[in-house]
């Protein structure tokens, strides 16, 4: 007896076991699929995080992709830690980096770089230029040997931005104009001016990218163009016939092999300030 009723509870016990292997999976709720927009935010958020520095990128919200632009700098292992699901990682040549150098043009300190647009403020006069222009002068001149002055970088914003307001404090400086800040947008036909390499065209390529500077600092919201630059154009200003767009920031390659550079909005920097292009 003791023997079958044994039998019997361990039968009882397998067929509960069946049943209810049965019932779940009747059900059993099948595992979400992450969604397009989970994938992207988790794309973007990743690329946000990561420490590897001369890279850009940009959200295409249409395609569902972050984009990734890395220069030369950047290795194969560090390449590979960008790359997952929602990110389009792209080569560039030559390295990203802030455009400056010593020269011809506005002088500030053992640095030349490049008057963007002419800005003024109840009465007074300003103009723009790059942040990390601003960041390394405190004064400003119009030659090398800085015998005449223009005047004292009135604030910077660098990184994180890269705009710098300098006051006009020589009045017998003139400080023309002829031009109204705008928005720029992709597909635009632009022109950047600088003191290294004069005067070059190209197309607005996207709008609020981020940049990680090979030799440090990172700049959000940038336009991003296929106009060449060359170090000494940073502050230049970037246009499109008479609308003031932005002020260049950084980029790769030169004006011999082209390459990609940044412009920070000049919306930003004059809201920034209190200021207007005029």
């Amino acid at each position: 007896m003791r023997i079958e009723r044994t039998s019997r509870v361990r039968r009882t016990a397998q067929l509960l076991a069946v049943v209810s292997a049965v019932a779940a999976s009747l059900y059993a709720v099948p595992a979400q699929a992450t969604s397009p927009a989970a994938q992207l935010s988790a794309a973007q958020s990743a690329v946000e995080q990561s420490a590897v520095r001369g890279v850009a990128w940009y959200t295409d919200a249409a395609a569902g992709k972050v984009v990734v632009t890395a220069d030369s700098t950047v290795s194969a292992k560090d390449l590979a830690s960008l790359q997952r699901d929602g990110v389009q990682v792209k080569r560039t040549s030559g390295v990203f980096r802030p455009l400056l150098a010593a020269g011809d043009a506005i002088y500030g300190g053992q640095y030349r770089c490049s008057l963007g647009f002419n800005v003024q403020k109840g009465g007074t006069y300003y103009f723009l230029t790059a942040g990390h222009c601003g960041k390394v002068a405190k004064t400003w001149y119009t030659n090398s040997n800085h015998s005449t002055l223009i005047g004292p970088t009135a604030g910077y914003s660098f990184p994180g931005n890269d705009y710098a307001l300098v006051q006009y404090t020589n009045t017998s400086l003139s400080h023309p104009g002829g031009f109204t800040a705008a928005n720029a947008f992709v597909g635009e036909n632009v022109t950047r001016k600088g003191s290294t390499t004069g005067t070059h065209s190209g197309k607005v390529t996207a709008l609020n990218v981020t940049v990680r500077y090979s030799g440090g600092g990172r700049v959000g919201g940038l336009i991003q163009t296929t106009v060449c630059a060359e170090p000494g154009d940073s502050g230049g200003p970037l246009y499109d016939g008479s609308k003031a767009l932005g002020i260049t920031s950084g980029g790769s390659g030169d004006c011999r092999s082209g390459g990609t550079t940044f412009f920070q909005p000049v919306t930003e920097a004059a809201s920034a300030y209190g200021v207007t292009v005029y």
